[in-house]
């Protein structure tokens, strides 16, 4: 597995990115060579904000955490990481290393996997609107997401309210 260090408004010393080579590298009984995962480093005012990204055979799992500083972020990132992969072990297990799950798990004991289960099944009417509107909308019902469908384009798309307060757009794109 390929790892590559992304840094904005910080500069990772030979100590951190030894340490995140090392602690991810371990990952790599999951993938296989062919597989990158990408660690942006973000420095946000007194917040160190870190996200781990793996892209493998055309699929990702993804993680982000914010602290006081990156040592403590890897730590508490790995572990969401690895639950992410086991928790979804019998969709993606055909996609990883062939003996990924034969030797105990790294960073998590079996136990600590929470199991969730589909509760609820909701259904509405899209609405046509432009993006400000959905904003809007979103904002009105105090929502961390909103689905609608595009006034101009009439394609679903979805905004949703980021970590730090900003809002963001999903375009879903058709698989290839």
């Amino acid at each position: 597995m390929r790892i590559e260090i992304i840094e904005k408004n910080c500069k990772a010393s030979e100590k951190l990115t030894g340490i995140i080579e090392k602690k991810i590298g371990r990952l790599e009984k999951y993938f296989d060579v062919d597989s990158v995962c990408t660690v942006f480093l973000k420095q946000e005012n007194k917040f160190a904000k870190t996200e781990v990204t793996i892209l493998y055979k055309g699929n990702m799992i993804r993680a982000e955490v914010s602290g006081e500083n990156f040592y403590d972020n890897i730590d508490v990132i790995l572990p969401k990481i690895e639950n992410q992969i086991y928790r979804h072990k019998s969709r993606i297990e055909s996609k990883l290393k062939k003996d990924a799950f034969l030797e105990k798990r790294l960073f998590l004991e079996e136990a600590d996997v929470p199991v969730g289960k589909l509760v609820k099944t909701k259904t509405f009417e899209l609405s046509p609107m432009t993006t400000e509107e959905a904003v809007e909308q979103l904002d009105l019902l105090g929502h961390s997401f909103y689905i609608f469908q595009d006034a101009e384009t009439g394609e679903v798309r979805v905004v949703y309210l980021r970590s730090n307060g900003d809002v963001g757009l999903i375009i879903p794109k058709k698989a290839k």
